[in-house]
C-alpha cells in the first residue's frame, strides 16, 4: 500500500537519504527543510509524488502547516519522521544559554511540535507511524554534550510515554537510536567549540578530539539506515526504542551495565527510604505497557 510521509530535515544527511528511499519505493512525500532549494532535484525527478515545505521545526505553527500540506496535497498522512537536529560540543559552563536552548528546541521540541500536529489526524484514521530519530546519546551522557544528551533523553521518554497512549487506536511510535553515520553531524558539532578552560581539557577536550576523529570515520551506512526506517513503516508492532549500529549498541550496553552496577551497589540505600510496613503488592497490578 502506498503511504504518505512527512520527513523533517530532508535536505541532507539521513533525512535526505530517507527521502530518496521513500520516493524510490513508490511512496509519496512531504519533504521539509529550512533550505528547500536543496530539494529541487527530487522535485524534478519525482514530480507530483513529492511536495516541499519550508520548515523550522522549532516553530509549532509551521509544523501544523507542513502537516496540512500533506492533507491538502495527498489527502492524508501515514508516516512522520522527526529527523531534524544538531549538536554543539562545549562544557556546560561555557555554553551560552541561547546555544543550549537552541539544541533543546531543535532536538526535542521539534519532535513534540510535529507529533502534536500529526497525531489528531492519525487518531482519526486509526493508523500511522511516527519515527523519532533520537540517538544512542539518548541512553548515556558524555562530557561536552549536555544539551544534546538532555534533548535525546527527553525524546526517548516522550516517545515511550506517547506510544503507550496511542497504541489502542493503531498509531505506532518508536525512538530510533542510531550510532555514527557519514553526515556533517560530527564536523558541525565540533566546529564552533570555545577555547576550553583548563579544567575541562581532560573531559570535554577528550570528547572534542574524539568528535573530530569521528568525522569521516563513521561506521554506519546511510542507505542501510534508510532502508530499516522505511521498513518500520510497514510493521504492525514496534519497540519503543530501536538501537541501530554496532557502535551505538556497544555504547548503550556499556552505559546500562554501569548503571546496573551502581543500582546494585546502592540498593540498600534506595530501599532505606521506604516507610515501615510498606506494601508493594500494588505494583503487580500496575500495567504501564
Amino acid at each position: 500500500m502506498t503511504k504518505t510521509w512527512l520527513i523533517t530535515g530532508s535536505a541532507n544527511g539521513l533525512g535526505r537519504t530517507i527521502a530518496e528511499t521513500v520516493l524510490k519505493e513508490g511512496d509519496r512525500l512531504v519533504a521539509t527543510a529550512r533550505k528547500t532549494h536543496l530539494l529541487a532535484d527530487l522535485q524534478q525527478e519525482y514530480g507530483d509524488r513529492i511536495a516541499v515545505a519550508t520548515l523550522d521545526v522549532t516553530d509549532a505553527s509551521a509544523g501544523r502547516a507542513a502537516v496540512q500540506v500533506a492533507l491538502d496535497r495527498f489527502g492524508g498522512l501515514d508516516v512522520v519522521v522527526n529527523n531534524a537536529g544538531f549538536a554543539s560540543v562545549a562544557p556546560f559552563e561555557q555554553m551560552p544559554e541561547d546555544d543550549f536552548k537552541a539544541q533543546i528546541d531543535a532536538n526535542f521540541f521539534g519532535v513534540v511540535n510535529l507529533t502534536r500536529a500529526a497525531l489528531p489526524f492519525m487518531r482519526e484514521q486509526r493508523s500511522g507511524h511516527i519515527i523519532n530519530i533520537s540517538s544512542g546519546a539518548g541512553r548515556l551522557g558524555a562530557p561536552g554534550m549536555s544539551a544534546y544528551h538532555a534533548a535525546k533523553f527527553a525524546v526517548g521518554g516522550f516517545t515511550e510515554s506517547v506510544a503507550k497512549e496511542v497504541a489502542a487506536f493503531g498509531v505506532k511510535i518508536v525512538a530510533v537510536e542510531p550510532g555514527s553515520m557519514p553526515t556533517s553531524w560530527a564536523q558541525f558539532a565540533s566546529q564552533n567549540a570555545p577555547e576550553l578552560l583548563a579544567d575541562y581539557e581532560p573531559s570535554v577536550g577528550h570528547m572534542l578530539a574524539m568528535t573530530k576523529h569521528l568525522s569521516g570515520n563513521e561506521i554506519g551506512d546511510l542507505r542501510k539506515y534508510a532502508k530499516v526506517i522505511f521498513d518500520l513503516s510497514r510493521e504492525d508492532a514496534l519497540p519503543y526504542h530501536l538501537i541501530l549500529g554496532s557502535d551505538a549498541l556497544f555504547a548503550v550496553r556499556m552505559a546500562e551495565a554501569a548503571r546496573d552496577k551502581a543500582t546494585a551497589a546502592w540498593e540498600q540505600i534506595s530501599k532505606s527510604t521506604d516507610r515501615d510496613g510498606a506494601d508493594l503488592s500494588f505494583l503487580e497490578r500496575l500495567s504501564i505497557g
